[in-house]
C-alpha cells in the first residue's frame, strides 16, 4: 500500500460538496478522482469535478508576461513572486463517506471540516470504493456547472485504473449507467462514448 498523498485543504464545506486549495500551483488531482477528506471519526470521499487556477486578490485579473520568452517555466524564473499570487483550487462532489467500519454511498451527516486536508485516494481504496456502484445516483443527479456527463465518464475511467480488468469494470459501471439512466438514452450514450 503506499503513502497518502495530501494534496489540499478545504477552504469552504456543505453537506453536498467541498472547495480544496491546493499546496502547489497547478498541482490539483485530475478531474474525476476520488479524494478524501479524514478527520479521527470519518473520511469524507468526494470526485473532482472542477479545477481552477487564479489570482489570490479577488478582482485582481492575472496578466501575460511570457512575450520574449521561450517556455513557461521562464516565466516563472523571470517572476517568482507569481508561486504566491496565484492559487489553484479544485470543486469536490461528495459521493460517500465511511464512519468507524461502516462504508456508505450517500452523504455523511456533517459537511468536511474547514482546514481539513484533502489526500487523493491510493488505487486499493478507490477499488474498496467502487466495489459498490450506489455512489453514481450522486453523480447522475448533481446539477454542476461544468458538463456532468463528463464528470461520470472521467471518474469512471479514474477507477477502472485501480483494477486489474478495467474493462470488466467498465461494463459493470456501463450496466449501472444503463439503469440509472434507462429515461435518457442520450445522455446514456455520452457517458459510455466517453467510457472507451
Amino acid at each position: 500500500m503506499g503513502t497518502e498523498q495530501r494534496v489540499a485543504e478545504v477552504i469552504e464545506a456543505s453537506s453536498a460538496e467541498f472547495v480544496a486549495q491546493c499546496y502547489k500551483l497547478d498541482q490539483a488531482p485530475p478531474l474525476g478522482s476520488l479524494v478524501k477528506t479524514k478527520d479521527e471519526l470519518r473520511k469524507i470521499y468526494g470526485v473532482v469535478y472542477n479545477v481552477e487556477t487564479h489570482s489570490l486578490e479577488p478582482g485582481r485579473r492575472v496578466v501575460a508576461r511570457g512575450e520574449g520568452m521561450e517556455t513557461e517555466d521562464e516565466i516563472f524564473r523571470a517572476n517568482p513572486q507569481l508561486a504566491k499570487l496565484l492559487c489553484t483550487d479544485f470543486q469536490a462532489l461528495v459521493v460517500g463517506h465511511r464512519q468507524g467500519d461502516g462504508l456508505h454511498h450517500y452523504l455523511p451527516p456533517k459537511p468536511a471540516s474547514i482546514h481539513s486536508f484533502v489526500y487523493t485516494c491510493q488505487l486499493e481504496e478507490v477499488k474498496a470504493f467502487t466495489q459498490s456502484l450506489d455512489f453514481l445516483g450522486l453523480l447522475v443527479d448533481a446539477r454542476l456547472p461544468i458538463p456532468v456527463d463528463e464528470v461520470i465518464a472521467a471518474c469512471l475511467r479514474c477507477a477502472g485504473q485501480a483494477y486489474p480488468d478495467s474493462e470488466s469494470f467498465l461494463i459493470k459501471a456501463g450496466k449501472e449507467m444503463a439503469r440509472l439512466l434507462s429515461s435518457d438514452a442520450r445522455r446514456l450514450n455520452s457517458v459510455l462514448k466517453r467510457l472507451r
